[in-house]
């Protein structure tokens, strides 16, 4: 049997993360091995407990769900936490600074427990929980605060076609769309998405969309 994934439950509502901890226990393959009501307590414990997932709240005291986002999983870390983001707010800015932060995805609270659990599973793995669609349109509505002023990007260690696909991962595709697009197998695509996460230093398709933005590549 493989070792449960290991989960830190941070909200500060207690009957929002009572149902979240319950909801997670129940299932076999996964483990709550903390749970508190605070961004600074979540970095705490998460530094002694070493959770897989870390479920984060975006509105609490002391430190909020953003910056212990960043202080878990954001640029510099040296043993970055994967983040899972559940906000009662779609596509808003908390959101998106979140995921600028290295969350790896977000959850509304009002989802149903069978995609809560999809997206745990999903963060550890190491995949982004956005759906390609929703992760475009929710960093093309920031685009303008993140595309560099004079609209020409930095040398790109990338060749014109992984700068293809990127932009195309940028625009929502999803890897079938990709390779229907291009003319080439899903095989080649994730070869391709894999090489270019590996050459910018990015840990997933959400930091890959930001970082087409931040560039220009996308309009």
């Amino acid at each position: 049997m493989t070792e449960p994934i290991r989960v830190l439950v941070c909200d500060d509502q207690v009957l929002i993360r009572t149902g979240l901890v319950t909801i997670i226990d129940a299932q076999p393959d996964l483990e709550v091995v903390g749970e508190c009501e605070d961004g600074r307590t979540a970095v705490d414990l998460a530094g002694r407990l070493h959770p897989d997932v870390v479920v984060m709240d975006v509105r609490m005291p002391v430190l909020d769900g953003i910056e212990a986002t960043r202080l878990l999983a954001g640029a510099g870390v040296r043993r970055p936490v994967k983040v899972l983001v559940v906000t009662t707010f779609n596509l808003d800015t908390y959101v998106y600074e979140a995921l600028r932060a290295g969350a790896s995805g977000f959850l509304l609270k009002d989802a149903p427990p069978s995609q809560l659990l999809h997206g745990i599973r999903t963060v550890s793995t190491g995949a982004a929980l956005l759906d390609p669609e929703v992760t475009r349109q929710l960093v093309g509505r920031y685009a303008a605060r993140i595309r560099p002023p004079d609209g020409a990007p930095d040398d790109i260690p990338l060749t014109p076609r992984e700068l293809e696909v990127l932009r195309l991962i940028a625009n929502g595709l999803s890897n079938s769309e990709i390779a229907a697009t291009l003319v080439i197998s899903q095989e080649t695509v994730k070869t391709f998405v894999s090489r270019i996460l590996t050459k910018l230093g990015l840990r997933d398709r959400v930091q890959a969309v930001v970082y087409a933005y931040r560039q220009g590549l996308v309009t």
